[in-house]
């Protein structure tokens, strides 16, 4: 299965309002966030994988980004930045 870029750039849109509302969910400190958070993360990981034969160097970054994420809801605090 093939995506041109308009798909992927709606598949990217799509990932990025829904990591937003998590991430909102994050910092008010739901437990259902964190869960989702890192699912996410990892989705937005393989996705941006995918995406490397069209921006190689964004991809990686967003690689990177991923991980941190990741590594930081898995071992960060659970009470609420308020």
């Amino acid at each position: 299965m093939t995506f041109d870029a308009t798909t992927w750039g709606w598949i990217h849109l799509v990932l990025g309002v829904v990591l937003a509302v998590v991430g909102w969910g994050i910092l008010r400190g739901s437990a259902w966030a964190r869960g989702a958070g890192v699912g996410l993360a990892a989705l937005n990981m393989i996705a941006n994988f995918m995406w490397l034969p069209y921006q190689p160097v964004w991809a990686v970054v967003s690689l990177a980004i991923d991980t941190f994420v990741i590594w930081a809801l898995c071992t960060g605090r659970s009470k609420p930045v308020v």
